[in-house]
């Protein structure tokens, strides 16, 4: 899979790649990524803040930090990477992937420091995309217990504090969300046309040497989508390539 043949360098650099499982993992922590509301209000503030293409392309980012944590473990979470893809091919249009469905029956074991974590972000993602596609203006609560996860997992958490401090504030001024909090529906039922918002692309996230305008990011993601092979990826539409 060409487009995520060589981890970051942040990543590297946070001794992610084949350190040890040493981190706590238990029933406790599992449910506080999957339900991470009202305990971390400044941080969920911060993520309301961010449009939905950067809300999207930083899961896709934060979902790559921790597929490179697991690598070489053995494991029955599959298909990291192509949910990975999806995510980016998705910021052009959503209609574009098939919905990222993930272990509808329940039936898939989530326990272990392993496949539990997986499992925790797999079903993240799940529910990040499925309130993307559906317009949601809720979509920023889905990440909370994704960037949690992340630096649960990170043996060098002040090297992911300083990347995603440097991120969150770059996606603050770059792709701020056009609405507030305050003004909300709670009822959920109206949509958000997210179509207008420019495309963020993997550089952006990974690349120090990347410069960003519009036009820079929509070169880079039209790039990386170059590299993606629609012939594997389930999720893709083959009819359908990103022009």
């Amino acid at each position: 899979m060409k487009s995520l043949k060589n981890a970051p360098q942040i990543i590297l650099n946070s001794k992610h790649i084949g350190h040890p499982i040493d981190f706590i993992w238990n029933k406790k922590k599992m449910e506080k990524f999957l339900d991470p509301l009202d305990e971390n209000k400044d941080l969920e503030k911060i993520l309301s803040s961010i449009n939905h293409k950067a809300t999207v392309g930083l899961s896709a980012a934060l979902l790559e930090w921790i597929h490179w944590r697991f690598v070489g473990n053995r494991t029955s979470i599959n298909d990291t990477e192509k949910r990975i893809e999806a995510l980016w091919y998705s910021i052009k249009n959503p209609e574009l992937t098939d919905p990222l469905l993930f272990d509808t029956n329940f039936d898939i074991p989530a326990s272990g420091p392993i496949d539990g974590p997986l499992w925790a972000a797999h079903m993240a993602v799940r529910m990040i995309d499925v309130r993307y596609r559906k317009g949601s203006y809720f979509l920023q609560n889905e990440i909370l217990g994704l960037v949690l996860l992340a630096r649960h997992i990170t043996p060098k958490r002040k090297n992911f504090d300083k990347w995603f401090n440097t991120i969150i504030i770059q996606l603050n001024h770059l792709y701020p969300c056009p609405y507030k909090d305050e003004n909300l529906d709670e009822t959920d039922e109206k949509v958000y046309d997210s179509s207008n918002e420019p495309i963020i692309c993997r550089d952006f996230f990974f690349n120090p040497k990347f410069q960003y305008t519009i036009a820079a990011s929509e070169k880079a993601f039209h790039k990386y989508m170059q590299n993606v092979n629609h012939k594997t990826n389930p999720f893709l539409h083959l009819s359908r390539k990103v022009s």
